[in-house]
């Protein structure tokens, strides 16, 4: 036999007994209850009943009902928990209606809740914590893909304007305006706003290399104000950093002194040009083309220089510098320089006044001579006072090695002559000029 077998038929064995054990006291009750009436009967067939023994009796009876409503109580409650079997305990003996030993009356639900089981233990579940490196991340949101775009069009807005910046950078110091800048002013003495503004010109034109026209620059001042040396400075500069081949300075007295040859001298200026302004494009620089004395420069040469300049030809004829060095206009600086010698604005050393009271000026009067000067930038060179002559003479004599004598240098400034004092100022007649002559004679 299994032990499944064995389990049952002691479950079974034990309800029996309990069922026997509650009819026995079921049987006691009622002979208990049968005696008792026997006595009542006795008690009412005696003649005369005590007072004590009816009390006794009572007491009996009243026992005896609350201990058969126990007994009954108990049996309801056993028969509703067997009945509902919410309310039973794990191994209760089960309740069947039959007396007799047999295995037909037990059911399967009284045979499973006679098996003792096991009492499960209920699994505790584990507390688990947020882990602070893993943050739940936040619903994304749908993006428009436009937006994408509008970056990638940031970025190349941004990469196009770095670059243009950076082109601009180095093709500014390709050409050195900085050091060009440093050579003007210690070498030009008196002509600081001039300076400013050529070098504002060249540093404007030079900062890209694709342009509309050509830089066109006339300074025009009285003999000895600077002229000629401010041409030889920026030749020089300009052959050290684009090279020799693509700078040229014309000097019309000496490559055409005769009138007859002008239509010739025309042609081959033409020709000179057009040849370093091709090179010039090849090697992708801007050439500089300096005319000195430019008031003695003929008709012919003007008219193929006004083509050069204004017609609308190939790139290369628009990437060039011209430079246009002479005195026209120079009644018109030394009067404008004589009456405004007293103003502050003058005495301060500030220039920028005369050149724009004398721009449109001159450029009235340039015009009525030859079309070309509506195509340039006019810039007037002031007279040059006292001061700056004794500069001139202190350069000069370091040049040639002799000592600067502060007293010999004022000697040879005061043999030159100067316009009468004006506002605490003298001006020089000549400028600088006659000090290389002076010097050396020294």
């Amino acid at each position: 036999m299994s032990d499944q077998d064995s389990s049952t038929s002691a479950s079974v064995t034990e309800g029996e007994v309990e069922e026997e054990q509650d009819e026995e006291q079921d049987e006691e009750l009622d002979t208990e209850m049968d005696g008792e009436g026997e006595k009542d009967q006795r008690q009412r067939d005696s003649p005369v009943p005590s007072l004590s023994s009816f009390s006794s009796s009572l007491r009996a009876v009243i026992r005896i009902k609350q201990k058969y409503q126990a007994m009954k109580k108990r049996k309801q409650e056993l028969a509703l928990g067997l009945a509902g079997g919410a309310g039973t305990f794990t191994g209760a003996p089960c309740r069947t209606s039959p007396k007799i030993f047999t295995f037909d009356g037990l059911t399967p639900s009284c045979l499973s809740s006679s098996v003792p089981q096991r009492k499960k233990k209920k699994r505790r579940r584990v507390v688990l914590f947020p882990d602070r490196r893993r943050c739940r991340a936040p619903p994304k949101q749908e993006q428009s893909r436009a937006k994408y775009c509008l970056y990638l069009l940031f970025a190349i807005v941004f990469i196009q304007v770095y670059n243009a910046i950076e082109n601009l950078d180095d093709h500014v110091l390709r050409y050195d305006l900085e050091g060009l800048e440093k050579s003007l002013r210690r070498e030009v003495f008196g002509q600081q706003g001039a300076v400013e503004n050529l070098l504002s010109h060249l540093k404007d034109y030079l900062s890209t290399y694709v342009h509309n026209k050509p830089l066109v620059v006339s300074m025009h001042g009285p003999s000895g104000v600077g002229k000629s040396h401010l041409g030889r400075l920026l030749a020089g500069h300009f052959r050290s950093v684009v090279g020799e081949t693509l700078v040229m300075q014309y000097y019309v007295l000496h490559h055409c002194p005769q009138e007859a040859d002008a239509l010739r001298c025309a042609h081959d200026l033409a020709a000179i040009i057009s040849g370093m302004v091709e090179r010039a494009e090849e090697e992708e620089k801007i050439p500089l083309f300096i005319f000195d004395e430019a008031e003695h420069m003929h008709g012919e040469i003007l008219d193929v220089l006004l083509q050069l300049v204004a017609s609308k030809q190939s790139n290369e004829y628009l990437n060039a510098i011209y430079l246009f060095l002479s005195n026209l206009g120079h009644e018109h600086i030394t009067k404008h320089t004589l009456h405004n010698a007293s103003s502050t604005s003058m005495a301060s050393g500030r220039h920028n006044n005369l050149i724009k009271e004398l721009t449109p000026i001159l450029h009235s009067s340039l015009e009525k001579l030859h079309p070309l000067w509506t195509e340039a930038d006019i810039l007037p060179l002031s007279l040059l006072e006292k001061s700056h002559v004794m500069e001139c003479f202190l350069d000069e004599m370091t040049r040639e090695g002799f000592y600067p004598d502060h007293s010999n240098i004022e000697r040879l400034a005061g043999e030159i002559e100067y316009y009468p004092e004006v506002g605490g100022h003298e001006y020089s007649k000549t400028g600088c000029k006659q000090v290389v002559a002076k010097v050396n004679l020294l």
